[in-house]
């Protein structure tokens, strides 16, 4: 493969299910709030909440669950008892210690690709947590380089691929949130997969970047390897 210099993944909901163990514990922190609010309206202040404390927290488990006790606390008008607390605080070590569920064609594809062409990994989030969810996948090995960042912004990208003495016409990104997968790369000139995930946490969505040139969809993971082949002949 001559077209790329490297390909580099997304983790959460392009090699991994995510979105899904958040989803579970927010449905536990609504039936938690349930005899205070309508579940909706737990939904959106916990929303809310989350992108207030972004700037502070970051992204990740751990600022998650510190958004949930804000949120109760907020909701309750300060009567959120210590079990209720304890209820959020548990759900929040279950899912750091959550399985690792590999997305279909991942444990297929990877290795494969890294076989020709230079893998990097770039997940953002709790360096700790993002670590361990790493470690557990059994994927590190095929990759070259593995960064975790606190955000993926089109600057994250430009210093990544400038300490890796990368130019953005030969990287191309695998992921499923055009927020922070795509749009920032495309940005730079370099190329994207966008793989969609049936679960996408709202503040990851952007608009479709369609026209791009070096923008690519797939359904699924299991067709990257023939687009790949595809784009290393059309440049050929």
């Amino acid at each position: 493969m001559k077209h790329f210099d490297m390909i580099a993944f997304d983790a959460d909901d392009t090699l991994w299910e995510n979105e899904v163990n958040y989803r579970r514990t927010e449905q536990i922190f609504k039936d938690l709030l349930t005899p205070y609010h309508d579940p909706a309206w737990i939904e959106e202040r916990l929303f809310q909440t989350e992108m207030r404390n972004m700037q502070h927290f970051g992204y990740g488990i751990k600022p998650f669950g510190l958004s949930m006790i804000e949120t109760a606390i907020e909701l309750t008008e300060g009567r959120v008892s210590g079990a209720e607390i304890q209820v959020i605080l548990d759900a929040i070590k279950r899912m750091l210690t959550a399985p690792i569920e590999l997305l279909p064609h991942v444990a297929e594809v990877i290795p494969l690709l890294a076989g020709q062409v230079p893998l990097m990994l770039i997940t953002k989030g709790d360096l700790l947590d993002q670590e361990s969810k790493v470690r557990r996948s059994g994927l590190s090995g095929h990759f070259q380089h593995i960064e975790i960042v606190s955000d993926k912004t089109e600057q994250h990208y430009a210093d990544l691929l400038a300490q890796h003495g990368i130019p953005p016409q030969r990287f191309l990104m695998v992921g499923n949130s055009l927020r922070s997968d795509i749009l920032p790369v495309l940005a730079l000139g370099g190329s994207a997969v966008y793989i969609p995930h049936a679960l996408t946490w709202a503040h990851e969505n952007g608009e479709s970047p369609l026209g791009n040139p070096g923008f690519h969809e797939l359904a699924h993971i299991g067709l990257l390897p023939e687009l790949i082949q595809k784009l290393e002949e059309l440049s050929g």
